[in-house]
């Protein structure tokens, strides 16, 4: 497939140059040369010689340029120039005819991938081409992983350099990591490029094979993915855990005590000699005691009456210290970051998601303040751990410094990418103040550069003291225990203490000490009480623990985590809760289908074995054409599992979602969303799944009440006062409304949404009359002299302002909101609508273009146009040239007339019968 392809067409740091002034490793180039053996030197330069350098972002390469003299151009890619045909539409008319052409890879002939320019890409390739005519050597400067391996070979690929090519390689934006890269280029790393194709060859494969069957035996607009539907059955899996968990109750007791240096907490362990159950001796599935525990022996469950009858007891019962352990302990600093640990930490300390993580710290890189920030290296370079140390010096003083030099090992299965580990860069050690930083960039270095200095500090030490307390006697013998710790020396503490993803969990830098006491001391029990306990279900999953489990399981890379993680929240397989991830009723199905027809797609071990194999590849340790042609076509290849589950896969029965909680009730997943059928008295009643609804929020309780609700009839409110029409109460797919007239009478009568915090059966006539009135003036803005008014459209209830929506929040009243209230929320509406920057104003008009966030990501206006910017372009570097670029041809896409359909030919007819 791969090899011989490479070796024939890839450019290396050699290509297009004569012998004498360009050698390169063995195999002929495009234009006939022959080139040998791999090297790393310059040519002869002189003063005319121009230079091109390609990078990825417009960021990127601004950042170079400060580096480098005149004489090196530095332009932008702006990520892949060519990919995978994205539709139909970018499909060569050649190959349109061929059956594998819907897949963009020619799997009858290996494996051969059909690479396209999109069209957003033409106009930089254009103007790379134009650049390169200018140029004397072309250096390939993309990232120093797969994916910026790819990145380069592809550019070469469409360039066609007829100079000399370099491959320069960098962990960081700085003047002198610049420089050194110029002086020690490298060849093209073909394994990692046939590594990241092979990659990408399956990845197709499997979405564009799997996808459509999902369509046709679930919903339509489905999508698979090799990473992405294992992190869809892990999710979903957690929350069948979460569904069948059944809580369990016990109790405890818990004294405030008194000695003569002070008060302190105690919680009973023991009773009689047998220790109290706790929430680790209950089983998740039953509620009860797990098997291996004998009642009474091993563990007792206290129950509420034992409870409150031992604090009766205790009461007036002497308290007596039985024992006083002291422990001395140390605690060494977590690594550096790496991809995933930055993302994990970033969750749960700034709240942020994987993407957005990610977002920052490209900026972060880009911007030369950071190292790469995709790498699986814990490594520190000999010059960060000195910035280290200079740093802790300056600030914490010598006590704080590690003796020597602290080095981590790398826990990641599979790692690979061999860079040093996240790391604030240069030699120096700047700390956000001192850089200028602040917002998200400035909390994401800060965490990155306290991670980093942290990593070099010495141990800190901590004293743990633990008193066991003995009170009552015989069947009342109760043990309590109470303990405290006391940070000795902070060490790395003083600058970063590791986040945890459990909420009740003491930080490690939080003290608790106890009051000094010694065997025999007699404590007064100033307060004594029961507390009931009930056990709780596993957490859901969020990005920070989504991304420990695949890591661990050496499931995906980490530089994708961030993409797999926003894939199955934009397809709808997963919604966020705060910084939950919770499955869909979609999720569900799909999971459902894939499991019992395609289970080692969804296995874990069988997923990270296809890791493994990609990463053998990226060594040069395997050969991909085998792989892909086993996988695909084999005896159990995907293409044949496919074909067969087409005929074999019973949609119905698949998509039903069962769980022990919703009996005698289940929920399918059908083309317009989930719903429940039930049959009852011999009559089947349906029922959609409000969208609001999750897995886990079902009940049998709640689905009754469901059907019940849906198929009720109309409920007649009285009779409008004003129409003398009847006023309804109604149910829809959406949600209740109120209606006026019959729903068979001539025209389409009036309709309103009933608010959601509105209960539809406390509706009453007066009520439904207001709705139907909708939309009511509200009062006038103060500025403009126009109408603000109330209403409520398909988001829900809303305040108006000439062109601006505000909603309401739940604590507002549609019927009820007053002017200053509109006033406000419409006020902190219009602060969001403001522009991130006005770009400049436009050439023909001279009225300003404004840059945007929007829910899709940025984009500029002007007059009525807005026009998003392309993929991977940096929003601070937008020019008006380039911005009234975009916004023309997204004018002439509108004005676009669409095509007529030819008339269909008349047909002749028919011969009559002699």
């Amino acid at each position: 497939m791969h090899g011989k392809r490479f070796q024939a067409r890839l450019p290396g740091c050699w290509f297009g140059a004569s012998q004498s002034t360009m050698i390169g490793r063995s195999g002929t180039s495009v234009d006939g040369t022959l080139y040998r053996g791999a090297i790393n030197f310059l040519p002869q330069l002189s003063a005319s010689m121009q230079f091109l350098v390609v990078v990825e972002s417009p960021t990127k390469a601004r950042t170079i340029r400060r580096f480098l003299p005149k004489e090196y151009r530095v332009e932008a890619s702006m990520g892949h120039v060519r990919d995978l045909p994205a539709s139909a539409s970018q499909i060569p008319k050649k190959y349109k005819g061929e059956a594998w052409s819907r897949l963009g890879v020619n799997v009858e002939e290996g494996f051969e991938p059909l690479y396209v320019v999109p069209p957003d890409k033409a106009k930089v390739v254009k103007e790379l081409k134009e650049a390169l005519k200018d140029a004397d050597t072309l250096f390939i400067a993309t990232d120093e992983d797969r994916e910026g391996e790819s990145i380069g070979w592809h550019l070469l690929e469409v360039l066609k350099p007829k100079v000399p090519v370099r491959r320069m390689v960098f962990h960081e934006i700085t003047e002198k990591a610049i420089k050194a890269a110029l002086e020690e280029t490298r060849e093209m790393d073909t394994s990692l490029v046939e590594a990241q194709e092979t990659r990408r060859v399956l990845d197709r494969l499997v979405g564009y094979t799997l996808s459509p069957l999902l369509w046709k035996k679930v919903a339509p607009k489905l999508s698979a993915g090799r990473v992405q539907s294992v992190a869809v059955r892990i999710i979903v899996n957690r929350e069948k855990e979460r569904i069948a968990f059944v809580p369990a109750t016990y109790w405890n007791l818990d004294a405030k005590l008194q000695v003569p240096a002070g008060s302190f907490e105690a919680a009973l362990t023991h009773v009689a000699g047998v220790r109290i159950a706790a929430g680790r001796d209950f089983d998740d599935d039953t509620g009860r005691l797990k098997e291996d525990l004998k009642p009474g022996v091993d563990v007792l469950q206290l129950e509420e009456a034992r409870a409150r009858q031992l604090v009766e007891r205790l009461k007036d019962s002497a308290w007596m210290v039985d024992s006083v352990e002291a422990k001395m302990s140390s605690r060494s600093p977590a690594a550096p970051f790496i991809t995933s640990t930055l993302q994990q930490e970033a969750s749960r300390k700034l709240r942020l998601s994987a993407r957005e993580t990610m977002r920052v710290a490209q900026r972060l890189y880009e911007q030369g303040f950071i190292t790469y920030m995709r790498t699986d290296s814990t490594n520190l370079s000999g010059e960060a751990i000195k910035a280290s140390q200079d740093a802790i010096t300056r600030l914490y003083g010598k006590d704080y410094l590690y003796s020597g030099q602290r080095k981590y090992s790398n826990k990641v299965r599979n790692a690979q990418e061999a860079h040093e580990a996240i790391r604030p860069s240069g030699t120096e050690m700047k700390t956000r103040e001192t850089l200028g930083l602040s917002g998200v960039e400035g909390n994401l270095y800060d965490l990155i550069w306290k991670r980093t200095v942290a990593s070099q500090m010495a141990d800190a030490r901590l004293r743990t003291v633990t008193v066991k307390i003995e009170a009552g006697s015989g069947d009342d013998a109760c043990t309590f225990r109470a303990s405290g710790r006391t940070i000795e020396f902070p060490g790395f503490m003083r600058a970063y203490v590791e986040g945890s993803d459990d909420p009740d969990a003491q930080l490690e830098d939080r003290e608790s000490p106890l009051p000094e006491m010694t065997k025999g001391d007699a404590p007064n029990c100033r307060k004594l009480e029961a507390r009931g306990s009930e056990t709780k279900p596993p957490a859901r999953l969020t990005d920070a623990s989504l991304i420990r489990f695949l890591e661990n399981e050496g499931i995906g890379r980490p530089s994708t985590y961030a993409s797999i993680i926003d894939t199955i929240v934009n397809r709808g397989y997963v919604t966020r809760q705060g910084n939950q991830l919770q499955p869909s009723f979609t999720a569900f199905a799909v999971t459902n289908l894939l499991e019992s027809n395609f289970g080692s797609l969804v296995d874990v071990g069988f997923t990270a074995g296809m890791e493994a194999s990609l990463d053998d590849i990226a060594s040069g340790g395997r050969k991909p054409l085998p792989y892909l042609q086993k996988f695909f076509q084999g005896a159990e290849g995907l293409e044949g599992k496919v074909a067969a589950g087409l005929d074999a896969i019973d949609a119905r029965t698949i998509s039903e979602i069962k769980m022990p909680s919703w009996l005698p009730y289940s929920v399918r997943v059908g083309r317009y969303g989930p719903y429940v059928e039930h049959e009852e008295n011999g009559e089947t009643l349906k029922a959609s799944i409000p969208e609001d609804w999750t897995p886990g929020d079902v009940t049998s309780g709640k689905i009754a009440k469901l059907l019940r609700d849906s198929n009720e009839g109309d409920r007649l409110l009285g009779i409008h006062p004003d129409h003398d029409m009847p006023v309804f109460v109604c149910r829809g797919p959406y949600g209740y409304y109120v209606q006026l007239g019959e729903k068979d009478q001539e025209g389409k009568p009036k309709r309103m949404s009933v608010p959601k915090a509105l209960d539809p059966a406390t509706v009453e006539l007066e009520t439904g009359i207001a709705l139907l009135n909708l939309p009511r003036m509200v009062g006038t803005h103060p500025e403009s002299g126009e109408d603000l008014f109330a209403n409520i459209g398909r988001y829900g209830p809303y305040v108006q302002h000439k062109r601006t929506f505000a909603s309401l929040t739940p604590a507002d009243d549609v019927l009820t909101v007053d002017e200053p209230r509109a006033l406000e929320l419409i006020a902190k509406k219009e602060a969001k609508n403001k522009p991130l920057r006005t770009v400049g104003d436009h050439p023909e008009t001279g009225d300003p273009i404004e840059l945007f966030e929007g829910r899709y990501g940025p984009y500029v206006k002007h007059a009525k146009v807005n026009a998003s910017l392309p993929k991977g372009s940096d929003p601070d570097a937008i020019t008006v040239e380039q911005a009234v670029e975009l916004l023309n041809a997204r004018a002439a896409k509108k004005k676009k007339p669409a095509a007529k359909k030819k008339p269909a030919a008349k047909k002749k007819p028919a011969a009559k019968k002699k």
